[in-house]
């Protein structure tokens, strides 16, 4: 096949590639230019899209033996990722933005390009299995990555090559190290890659502005405090509050739900956190089903498995949690498994305690 691999710089994608041109393939490598100021985007295993990356994916593809192009998508990333993330916590929501990279940029923008120019796959470094068309956990559960990749489409997945869902990230590491590759021992990026210093609220300020607001306890509807900005916090919450009236008993309180248009905080004991019904919007399915279903519903990447029953509403899900979740927040996805088979995602809208 004529495979177009996606070279981020770190280890993940150098070594899928070496996996694509070991098979036998045609292989072209690509990196993506998504910041305009790429010297800003990364801070030791923060951030991403820096020169020193455009760097490490160009040293590998020489190892390889492979062409190398850099694609400049840096608008539409600001478009499609940074400011829809930037309007989501703007109107009290929590967004993923891997997963809208994942959707916008590296399977759509990128993929499309891809088969506009003759290539019949894209190859990522994504720790996720392909198998006769499902999308499956990777073997390593702690570096799966299946939950940010639920909001493909069939058609996206069929034309995406992972080849390293059978690995671990420890073999991976080995692998690129055998393989002679200088980012075998590269520190993976975390958080939040465009915000390479880890400050969200700071981020956010900047675009945004003060917005002082309440924070109000939900038991007593006394004013606990205050706020420069609402959207600088989310659902389940505990540090960073800066209550000025204690809990009467002692105990942390958390945000229990976050209201743009009166820019109010509300906050509460931890318990309040605990709901056994989610209602979600905009389901895209990867695996035919039919509703009422039971299956297993994923959060947040990495977060709890919680056996759930699925009911069609008339915008999208109600679902029915056998354990309570805590901190579910609107805007994060809601992904639905079979086991370790991904069935669909959907967008949470609002939960409760059933």
């Amino acid at each position: 096949m004529k495979l177009l691999a996606a070279l981020s710089g770190g280890v993940d994608s150098a070594v899928a590639a070496a996996h694509a041109v070991e098979a036998g393939h045609d292989v072209t490598a690509v990196h993506l230019a998504l910041s305009s100021s790429p010297a800003t985007l990364r801070s030791g295993s923060r951030g991403c899209c820096s020169k020193e990356d455009a760097r490490d994916a160009s040293r590998v593809a020489d190892l390889l033996d492979i062409p190398f192009y850099v694609w400049d998508l840096a608008d539409r990333f600001r478009q499609d990722v940074i400011d829809g993330f930037v309007a989501e916590y703007a109107a009290g929501r929590t967004p993923n933005p891997c997963l809208r990279c994942n959707e916008k940029i590296k399977f759509t923008a990128v993929l499309d390009r891809a088969l506009a120019l003759g290539f019949d796959a894209v190859v990522t470094g994504h720790h996720a299995r392909l198998s006769d068309g499902d999308l499956r956990r990777s073997v390593d559960l702690d570096k799966d990555q299946s939950y940010v990749l639920a909001v493909l489409t069939p058609e996206q997945l069929a034309g995406t090559v992972l080849p390293l869902g059978s690995l671990t990230k420890t073999q991976v590491r080995a692998e690129a190290s055998a393989r002679g590759l200088a980012v075998a021992d590269k520190p993976d990026s975390h958080d939040i890659c465009f915000i390479a210093d880890g400050d969200t609220a700071g981020f956010l300020r900047q675009r945004l502005g003060a917005q002082p607001g309440p924070v109000v306890d939900a038991l007593s509807g006394a004013v606990v405090g205050g706020h420069d900005g609402a959207y600088a916090y989310t659902v389940g919450q505990r540090r960073g509050l800066a209550l000025t009236v204690p809990a009467p008993d002692g105990r942390p309180r958390y945000v229990l739900s976050v209201e743009p248009v009166t820019r109010t905080v509300t906050v509460g004991p931890g318990e309040a956190l605990e709901v056994s019904e989610i209602r979600a919007s905009r389901p895209g399915w990867l695996a035919a089903a039919e509703l009422p279903l039971t299956c297993q519903v994923q959060l947040r990447a990495h977060g709890a498995v919680h056996d759930c029953v699925v009911h069609a509403e008339a915008d999208g899900w109600r679902l029915d949690l056998a354990t309570p979740a805590r901190g579910v927040a609107p805007g994060q996805a809601a992904v639905l498994y079979d086991g370790d088979r991904v069935l669909a995602s959907a967008t949470v809208e609002g939960s409760s305690s059933g």
